[in-house]
């Protein structure tokens, strides 16, 4: 019985210790320098992204070009959007769309109409975008009447 168990147990193990393996795509150890807030919004102000993006609590320029949508970024909200998930966004926008998109909205083969920058944008530009935008969250606390 103590083999079978031993035998069991090991196997378990190995299944579970398989699929803690996300394989070469993971994004495990991915770390970049720590940005400049800043220098985040000049380089948001440098690659006109508020020609589409307005930023809660940030004045910036107004829009120059008729946008699908002006998404606002930052403000309070009920979960905060990881650094990985902000990079994804800016280096890989048609990776998941904003909410409140309509279907006429979004480009053939549902990609962002977001155009890419990572042909434009240096590698301090994104590090130092996202940490502005980073910066401009924050979590929304929901107090509930203890007497309801």
């Amino acid at each position: 019985m103590k083999t079978c168990f031993k035998s069991l147990t090991a196997v378990v193990l190995s299944v579970v210790l398989t699929g803690c393996d996300m394989g070469p795509k993971s994004g495990k150890g991915f770390q970049l320098p720590d940005g400049s807030v800043e220098k985040g919004k000049e380089a948001f102000l440098a690659l006109q992204c508020y020609t589409c993006h307005r930023v809660d609590g940030v004045e910036l320029p107004p829009p120059v070009a008729t946008a699908p949508t002006n998404t606002v970024l930052g403000g309070k909200v009920t979960y905060i959007r990881t650094y990985g998930e902000l990079v994804t966004s800016v280096i890989n926008p048609s990776h998941g769309l904003a909410p409140g998109f309509t279907a006429d909205q979004i480009k053939e083969g549902k990609l962002s109409p977001m155009p890419e920058f990572n042909h434009l944008m240096t590698v301090q530009q994104m590090i130092d975008l996202v940490a502005f935008l980073q910066s401009r969250y924050s979590k929304l606390v929901i107090e509930r009447d203890p007497y309801r």
